[in-house]
């Protein structure tokens, strides 16, 4: 003989019954099937508990409303001659308790036991429906009343299940019948009184548990709305699979964190009589589900499932009088004992200095009395501190029964979750090493998840969120670029590239939670999106809270450099092809390294100098193998370069100058490349990748252009540079007289930079620098007489938006 319990979904309706009892007559073997309340009557039942005891008669209204959803299910259900006594049977039941709450109403007072008898009428209403349908099926089977076989104590809305008689009750009544199918409602049962109880919320499960072992039953089977037991919750972990096999223990371990597909007392009666536990789908029968047993086998991983208990609140006392002192923590769990407070993990520091355990929210108040009341000599002698109180915590775990035999799980574990940004309050590990907990922050809880699943469930492959604000020339190119790679990162590199947030100046567009942007319509989609406000965008960021973010910022906006700390702060990466901040004053640069440093987040801008070129990658890989740079010489300008390239006298110098704004090379406004601004810029971030510690008034710029160009507007500077053809003309012939050409080259050497026009020979590195190619010379220890070169293109939109590209994958493959 076997059990079967059917939750609440599973019976919520009159069409999810008839599919119950079409599992249940799909098998030949006896079978005792029990059942819980029609899906969210318990909840009502509670409700209408409470408006009666707060003299509140909108009782009456939740009452009829339950009523109805009785009557209707039962119609919906019976043919018409089948009708008559079940809808009767539903109307007397609720004249019962209708007179019930009416007392707790007009006395003010709802006691346990009364509160347990009410909410109980939800499986008794249920049972009986079912019943009825069985019999209009022709479907031979006896009804059992649970309160009469299973007997408790009087600990009203828990009660303790009084095993010897429940066992011998239940064989007698099984034994003496005929019938090969029993039907029985879940949750509740009577104490030695006669006095409903009931098992607590999710009883069914046990109910069911408590059947199959008193009749030694072949199996149980959990029927839910998924397909067995989960390695993380689904409704958090796209990715999350069932569980094919587990282990008791683990089973146990995993619905006490928080999985609610089994309610935890359901696996000791089974476990003590080795009944294998089925949890399966009432809507896709046939899946497979998951099966707990004794030497459950999961597909050889380490990890078993991910779970997690939200609104917990920690309890820490701490201080030096409690050293080498016994008897504290007996004194600290007596006294939450008192108040009837659950403890859910405890931790204890070597030095016997503090002592942390870990309660519900809702008892932390009375927690923080109780033991204050417990230690008030202690406290008021200095000897130990006030309870400290720390609320809006979660706990995430990791179990398994093969923890203990692969050592690093737990480096693992809090690794992914620092890289992550996720701080860990308390850790706890019990000598089995099946189960490793933390307390973290609630908010880090579905990332916690996330991030853990990922590490020890994915290897497959390791999903990174973008966020991009600047969508013009390189931002668009990126985009491209990564539509264009996502499936060979996915293939190649096992990385998930997920574009999640993008911006222009003028609109900012998220993704729905678990999607990404539609790449191949993100134009369209962000010119009907709000409108942008760079705060705003920020705190989503932070408030979506997702594994492995990256913040990339494709502008020139000093605003947006601005939010970098903020983010850097959230262990948010930052991948900058602005400028800005990295060549701000040398504190605000120095601030941005240490934030990424001490929150596991990277801070990379590889394209600020050199576009796509490995530049400061180069320099950091010398210096990180213990290299020493001595000079840099380079020419760091593809506007400035591609200007004197194509600039020889015959047409005007603007002019070719609006030709490389035209093709995309130059800043907004050009006059950041020619006056040499951005260069000085550009070799100060070289200089500060090398160790220098500099600002921008420390470079000396010895510019060409005449002072008349800066100023006015952009087209201002345009018309001046027409006026000043002669002055560029003559520079050009000075470096054509000396068979020179023109090159802006930056050089650093002994803590000094400069930036200026040269007249390059012909046997200089720089020479032959066609185009918009930039060049850098690296003197090194290693490199003393001949450098370390790196060169080619150093603008346009495709090699920059290549560079953020790599730098987004350097941040991905961390």
């Amino acid at each position: 003989m076997k059990v079967l319990k059917f939750g609440g979904t599973s019976v919520a309706n009159a069409q999810n019954i008839q599919q119950t009892v079409s599992i249940i007559l799909r098998s030949a073997e006896p079978q005792i099937v029990v059942v819980s309340a029609l899906g969210g009557v318990t909840d009502l039942l509670i409700k209408a508990g409470t408006l009666a005891e707060q003299t509140n008669d909108g009782y009456k209204e939740v009452l009829e409303q339950l009523e109805l959803k009785h009557l209707d299910a039962a119609r919906a259900l019976l043919p018409v001659t089948h009708q008559s006594s079940c809808l009767s049977m539903i109307k007397q039941q609720f004249n019962e308790l209708d007179e019930i709450c009416s007392s707790v109403f007009y006395l003010k007072e709802l006691s346990l036991r009364t509160r347990d008898r009410i909410i109980g009428f939800g499986e008794l209403l249920s049972s009986k429906i079912i019943s009825a349908y069985l019999l209009s099926q022709q479907a031979a089977h006896e009804w059992v009343d649970s309160r009469q076989v299973i007997k408790t104590n009087s600990n009203h809305g828990f009660a303790a299940v009084n095993f010897p008689a429940t066992n011998a009750f239940i064989q007698s009544r099984i034994n003496q019948s005929d019938k090969k199918l029993f039907l029985a409602p879940g949750f509740i049962a009577s104490d030695e009184q006669g006095n409903t109880t009931t098992l607590g919320r999710g009883g069914s499960d046990y109910t069911a548990a408590i059947f199959a072992s008193a009749i030694n039953a072949s199996s149980l089977e959990i029927w839910t709305d998924v397909t067995g037991m989960m390695t993380a919750d689904p409704r958090w972990v796209s990715n999350a699979r069932t569980i094919k096999q587990i282990s008791y223990r683990e089973a146990m371990e995993l619905s006490h964190f928080g999985a609610k597909v089994i309610y935890p007392p359901t696996i000791q009666p089974v476990m003590q009589k080795n009944i294998p536990t089925w949890v399966k789908n009432t809507f896709a029968p046939d899946e497979a589900g998951t099966v707990i047993e004794e030497n459950g086998v999961h597909d050889g991983e380490m990890i078993t499932g991910i779970s997690s208990i939200n609104s917990i609140a920690l309890l820490s006392l701490e201080g030096g009088g409690m050293v080498g002192i016994p008897g504290f923590s007996k004194r600290l769990f007596e006294s939450l004992a008192g108040e009837k407070i659950n403890v859910i993990l405890i931790t204890q520091s070597s030095s016997e200095h503090s002592i942390c355990v870990a309660v519900n929210s809702a008892d932390a108040a009375k927690a923080k009395i109780a033991v204050d009341t417990t230690f008030e000599i202690e406290i008021s002698s200095g000897k130990v501190e006030p309870l400290k109180l720390e609320e809006d915590l979660a706990i995430i775990a990791l179990v398994g029964d093969k923890m203990k035999s692969h050592p690093g799980i737990s480096g693992r574990m809090f690794g992914s979750l620092g890289r992550n940004g996720i701080n860990i309050r308390a850790i706890a590990q019990g000598s089995s090493e099946r189960n490793i907990s933390a307390v973290i922050a609630s908010a880090d809880v579905k990332k916690g998840v996330n991030v853990l699943h990922e590490a020890f469930f994915e290897e497959v492959y390791k999903q990174v969120n973008i966020f991009v604000v600047g969508l013009g020339n390189v931002g668009s190119k990126l985009i491209s670029q990564l539509k264009q790679q996502q499936q060979f990162l996915l293939e190649h590199l096992n990385l998930q590239v997920r574009v999640t947030g993008i911006a222009n100046s003028r609109k900012m567009l998220f993704a729905d939670n678990g999607n990404d942007i539609d790449l191949n319509n993100w134009q369209i989609n962000l010119q009907q999106a709000p409108d942008m406000h760079l705060d705003a965008f920020a705190d989503t960021i932070i408030a979506k809270n997702l594994r492995n973010s990256v913040f990339v910022d494709i502008t020139a906006n000093e605003a947006v450099a601005g939010i970098y700390s903020r983010l850097l702060e959230k262990s948010v990466s930052v991948v900058a092809c602005n400028k800005i901040a990295a060549s701000s004053a040398y504190a605000n640069y120095s601030k941005l390294k240490s934030l990424a440093k001490e929150f596991n987040a990277l801070y990379l801008f590889e394209t600020n100098v050199g576009a796509g070129l490995p530049i400061i990658g180069s320099l950091n890989d010398l210096r990180r193998s213990g290299d020493q740079i001595n000079k840099i010489q380079a020419v760091l300008s593809g506007t400035l370069n591609f200007v004197f390239n194509n600039y020889n006298g015959t047409t005007s110098f603007a002019s070719v100058v609006k030709q490389a704004q035209d093709e995309g090379y130059t800043e907004p406004d050009p006059r950041l490349d020619l006056g040499g601004t951005d260069v000085m810029r550009k070799i100060m971030i070289l200089a500060r990748e090398a160790g220098e510690k500099i600002e921008m008034d420390d470079i000396t710029n010895n510019g060409f252009l005449p002072a008349s160009c800066f100023e006015g507007t952009v087209a201002d500077f345009y018309a001046e540079m027409e006026k000043q053809e002669a002055h560029f003309k003559a520079i050009y012939l000075e470096a054509a007289a000396n068979n020179c050409k023109l090159k802006f080259v930056a050089s650093y050497e002994n803590g000094k930079a400069t930036v200026g026009l040269q007249h390059i020979p012909a046997h200089s590195d720089f020479y032959h620098l066609y185009g918009k190619d930039n060049i850098v010379l690296f003197y090194t220890q290693r490199y003393p007489e001949q450098p370390l070169v790196v060169k080619g293109a150093g603008a346009g939109a495709d090699v920059t938006a290549s560079g953020v590209f790599a730098d987004i994958i350097r941040v991905a493959r961390v």
